[in-house]
């Protein structure tokens, strides 16, 4: 096999056309080999099996630095570099996902959020200049779907206005980010140059040719594709060359030779250059060609020959939001639903089929689909915004001055809250409980099971003056955890016998980690500690009630699945300490470090957020209280 003897990129300048077509097909079907046996970013990486390997022809990584957004497309770029070994991919101890610094010399940026690439290129280019260093390029690859974030607009204006410094932007034009790219940008860019009179034309046309029959629809569809062709190949240059860019396209991007040939031209240029490649997501696979959704974006574990699950998961917390969103959007004519490009993956799907005018998708820019919702509001509609947790940190701005200042009713709803793991230290959602405690009037939800969720995604849609956040974990959602009592607006999940006057512990469990919370207080129950179990329901504000019952125990505790810094834990304890309550409190999350790609249950061993390690601590903190120090308290809780 061509692929075993690639050791690094510059193992490509040997080989022909001909080995070069042969070393691409090798490639196809490694990834669909080993991806199919781990799971991962299946799709786009079929699509730039070409472009990558004509890159590391045409520039010399690492030496020239070769960049990519978001960075779910670099499963080539490590074959090339050196990384063969797939086996451990996503999994503790083996290749990240996206790009690593600690994996190749080879990976510049870790960041795998969208449309932040060509910020990166100009920052490097920029330096290049300043120290001299006229031998050293820098080649940005951005797809489409994330051109419609707003970065990178920032970027290309900056980038524009120098016009003598080399940067070379490679265009990953497959039409889609997850699904299907959305907006102005969506026909190749191509609607600046696109008149009102021939539109009108052309749906004449339609009508015409679909009444002819059994020519009429073919002939419609081969001038659809010359049209749409045209236009792919005059629009794009006006738009880029109105802004001072030169433009090279549109390239064939399976061709590896026309590839060559236009990069090489761009990087002999003496300034920013375009280069527009058309490249099919999931290329050379069927099933992923086939698949309309997202063409197998991201996967699971496989079957090869069939692209189909090998396991069916149980409900997960995405699943059930999405029937409950359904719902909702048919007992309310005011529910909306936006999404920045990911109308899948977020669960809004079957509310874009049931309801497809009241269904937004913004594309890549988190920071407008905030502010588009805080205008959504102001209309007179409820936005429900559902976004991955830690995509929201993008929008922090816009849901603090747009959306909470103007007290708009938009509810925030946060997919893969917590740690998520296999992504790595930028999809963790372990900050959006932190940053949201600072914005004023914001009330914050975690619900535990799935009935909570359930019920408070109806409470929060009922909040017209202020924001609703409601957050959920990636995955599967656990069994029902019931409440045995409530106080106040909180749930009482368990409650020591009556015969106990003063419990020791007062356990303020968060979101999906009551039944963790719940083992933890069976563990301490072994130690004769009494245990108050309790879900706030609502993490912001912290319920009134809090801070009586407080007073009631000897020492309170929190776990929850977010950076401690400013988390739950703090707002609890500022919480006490403004009611006066002068009770011990132990906050338990998650440190505030980046967290390598694992699965949520190893990072979680690894952070000791664990029943038994959270078990082990109260009962010495207990013990210290009782003035006696047990020297293995281990023991006693494992």
């Amino acid at each position: 096999m061509l692929l075993t003897r690639i050791k690094g990129p510059r193992d490509l300048d040997r080989l022909s056309q001909e080995e070069l077509e042969q070393l691409a097909a090798e490639i196809r079907s490694f990834l669909v080999d080993a991806v199919s046996k781990t799971g991962g970013h299946l799709g786009p990486n079929l699509g730039v099996v070409e472009l990558t390997i004509a890159l590391h022809r045409v520039f010399d990584s690492p030496k020239d630095k070769v960049l990519f957004d978001t960075g779910h497309q670099a499963y080539v770029h490590k074959l090339l570099t050196g990384r063969q070994d797939f086996a451990g991919l996503r999994t503790k101890g083996g290749l990240s996902g996206y790009p690593s610094r600690a994996e190749s010399d080879h990976d510049v940026i870790e960041n795998s959020h969208a449309s932040t690439v060509l910020g990166w290129a100009d920052g490097i280019a920029k330096a290049n200049e300043v120290l001299g260093r006229e031998d050293h390029h820098v080649a940005a690859v951005i797809g489409d779907g994330a051109l419609t974030g707003g970065m990178a607009w920032e970027a290309l204006n900056n980038i524009a206005a120098a016009k003598d410094r080399p940067l070379v932007i490679v265009v990953n034009d497959n039409e889609r980010s997850y699904g299907p790219t959305i907006g102005g940008l969506a026909n190749h860019l191509a609607t600046l140059r696109t008149t009102d009179g021939y539109e009108r034309f052309l749906a004449r046309g339609k009508d015409l040719l679909e009444r002819t029959p059994v020519v009429g629809k073919p002939l419609y569809e081969t001038l659809h594709g010359a049209k749409k062709g045209l236009k792919d190949f005059i629009a794009p240059q006006g738009m880029f060359e109105d802004l001072g860019l030169k433009y090279i396209g549109p390239i064939d991007g399976h061709d590896i030779e026309a590839l060559e040939s236009a990069l090489q031209r761009a990087k002999r240029f003496s300034g920013p250059v375009i280069v527009h490649c058309l490249t099919q997501k999931g290329r050379g696979y069927e099933p992923a060609v086939q698949d309309e959704a997202d063409r197998f974006h991201a996967v699971g574990v496989i079957h090869p020959d069939t692209g189909l699950p090998v396991t069916t998961d149980a409900a997960s917390w995405t699943s059930v939001f999405a029937d409950e969103m359904v719902k909702l959007g048919k007992e309310r004519k005011d529910i909306v639903a936006i999404t920045a490009a990911m109308l899948q993956p977020v669960g809004l799907k079957k509310f874009a089929d049931a309801y497809p005018d009241r269904i937004f998708d913004v594309g890549i820019a988190e920071q407008h689909g905030a502010t588009s919702a805080a205008g959504l509001a102001t209309g007179g509609a409820h936005p429900v915004f559902a976004v991955y947790a830690t995509f929201l940190n993008r929008a922090f701005d816009q849901v603090l001055m747009d959306v909470a200042l103007h007290k708009c009713g938009v509810t925030f709803v946060l997919d893969r809250a917590g740690v998520t793991g296999t992504d790595g230290a930028s999809h963790n959602g372990m900050w959006d409980m932190s940053i949201l405690q600072v914005v004023p009037g914001l009330r914050l939800a975690a619900p535990r099971d799935a009935e909570q969720l359930r019920a408070q995604l109806n409470e929060a849609v009922l909040v017209k003056d202020a924001p609703t956040v409601v957050r959920f974990s990636k995955g599967v959602v656990g069994p029902a955890v019931p409440a045995v009592g409530r106080i106040g607006g909180m749930d009482v999940l368990r409650a020591p016998g009556a015969e106990v006057t003063r419990p020791d512990v007062l356990l303020v469990s968060v979101g999906a980690l009551a039944p963790m919370c719940l083992e933890i207080a069976d563990l301490l129950d072994r130690q004769g500690i009494s245990t108050t179990v309790v879900d706030p329901r609502w993490v912001k504000p912290v319920d009134e009630a809090l801070a009586p019952l407080a007073d009631r125990h000897r020492v309170v505790v929190t776990v929850e699945d977010n950076s401690r810094a400013g988390g739950v834990g703090s707002a609890v304890a500022q919480a006490l300490r403004d009611a006066g309550v002068d009770v011990p409190l132990r906050d338990f999350g998650i440190p505030q470090r980046f967290l390598d790609h694992a699965s949520r249950k190893e990072v979680m061993a690894e952070i000791g957020l664990t029943a038994p390690d959270i078990a082990r601590q109260v009962t010495g903190l207990v013990a210290k209280l009782d003035g006696r120090y047990d020297s293995e308290p281990a023991a006693a809780v494992d």
